[in-house]
């Protein structure tokens, strides 16, 4: 099943109420109540917030990036971060025939489904 980057993002973006640890530094991480609910910061963190979104709020966009930690490497998240801005460039990666842009939307998508299942 082919997802558009759109659908990846939105559900990302809306997805996140449950974020989980990350393998990064504390200085990523903002405990935002008495619980173990965390709030990983970069990026798409960063990106999810400037969206505009309604749920985008700081516990949602903070899982998503969260996931983010874990499955991308950092270059790979400041790149898909650029999608919350210009999702038609993210449409131009998914159809390249560079094996790059292959390997990053196969990386991405992957993240995508697992901040969806993580998050919701």
């Amino acid at each position: 099943m082919k997802l558009s980057f759109v659908t990846i993002a939105t559900v990302a973006a809306m997805a996140l109420s449950a974020c989980g640890n990350t393998r990064h530094s504390s200085k990523n991480v903002v405990q935002t109540s008495a619980t173990t609910d965390l709030v990983a910061t970069g990026p798409i963190y960063s990106a999810c917030r400037k969206a505009g979104r309604t749920q985008a709020s700081r516990k949602h966009c903070g899982c998503v990036q969260a996931v983010a930690h874990q499955s991308l490497l950092p270059g790979e998240q400041q790149f898909g971060a650029t999608f919350f801005d210009d999702p038609h460039s993210a449409q131009s990666v998914r159809q390249s025939d560079s094996r790059r842009d292959e390997r990053f939307w196969k990386r991405w998508r992957e993240y995508g489904a697992q901040a969806a299942q993580i998050c919701t």
